[in-house]
């Protein structure tokens, strides 16, 4: 459905928001696009729905080339913009089935779809408020129902899950999957990794407009050094214990200190931190899972790295 080859944007003829980026998306597919702010994400949305122009490379649409035709891409792409919708005067029924309306929905079937997104995503209470009185989450909510009443074959959700609560969070999570379900291609930023890893099918985490990784979240999750991850919080005033010969590098912040451990090696790290509790050296301890986000955190201060060095360099 949507294929991107060596897409580069340059601002002011210096800042790259997009850096030779290439992917693919195919109907029934929803991928996650993470990265700290600044990454590219939202400039990377912005010019597939034929809103900006890439500086180079190639964007196609469902085989055609969307650069060339923008107006093409508006009507294939449905497009949920990181800031909230302007609803002052419209109650969320009027703005969902309005925009339904204009993306060519026919009366009856818009009714339809309103009545059912209000009813999945719980907000129907709120379906007749006038938009200056809405909370942050329900015109959150409103928007995404206006981004899919009618969608397009792309579905694009720049941060969706923003200020909405944990509960219609879900919800909407459940909406997405649908859609990817009823054969839609969906392309979604979020910051919320872990809401990420049970929602998408795959992940590219971009970094100063690269892709530092793609894969599932369990092939991401096979980047990270060790299998498990050990806590401890160390007892205040004092240096953070040496770490054995079998522990993986380790990282501390503040009163954090945190060892990657292989699944062979579990038994030795609960020993040991155990003998740091006896010793108090610590003041607690939990071996965990490693975790998408622990991968993230991982590769985006990687690449980081790489790319101070590379400026310096």
């Amino acid at each position: 459905m949507l294929q991107i080859d060596g897409l580069t944007k340059i601002y002011r003829g210096e800042v790259r928001a997009n850096d030779d980026l290439s992917l693919v998306v195919s109907e029934g597919e929803v991928l996650g696009l993470l990265g700290h702010n600044g990454a590219g994400k939202t400039t990377l949305l912005n010019q597939v729905a034929g809103l900006v122009r890439p500086t180079s490379g190639t964007i196609t649409l469902d085989g055609r080339d969307a650069v060339a035709d923008p107006a093409f891409a508006r009507r294939v792409c449905s497009l949920q913009l990181q800031a909230q919708a302007p609803l002052t005067g419209v109650t969320p029924r009027q703005a969902i089935e309005m925009l339904g309306r204009i993306r060519g929905g026919g009366r009856q079937r818009v009714r339809q779809r309103t009545d059912q997104l209000l009813a999945a995503l719980d907000i129907g209470e709120w379906a007749n408020v006038p938009g200056e009185r809405l909370s942050g989450g329900i015109r959150r909510l409103t928007a995404f129902c206006m981004a899919v009443v009618e969608p397009g074959r792309l579905v694009m959700l720049d941060e969706p899950t923003n200020d909405v609560d944990p509960v219609r969070r879900r919800l909407m999570w459940q909406q997405v999957r649908q859609l990817a379900a009823d054969g839609c291609a969906v392309v979604l930023v979020t910051h919320n990794v872990a809401e990420a890893e049970r929602s998408v099918d795959r992940i590219i985490v971009l970094d100063h407009g690269r892709a530092a990784a793609t894969g599932t979240p369990a092939e991401l999750r096979l980047r990270a050094s060790g299998d498990l991850r050990l806590d401890l919080t160390l007892a205040a005033g004092l240096a953070p214990p040496e770490p054995p010969s079998w522990a993986s590098p380790t990282t501390v912040t503040g009163n954090r200190m945190v060892v990657p451990v292989a699944t062979a090696e579990a038994q030795q790290a609960v020993d040991w931190a155990q003998q740091l509790l006896a010793t108090e050296a610590i003041v607690q301890f939990a071996l965990n899972p490693i975790s998408l986000e622990d991968v993230y955190v991982g590769l985006t201060s990687t690449a980081e790295e790489d790319h101070d060095a590379s400026v310096a360099a």
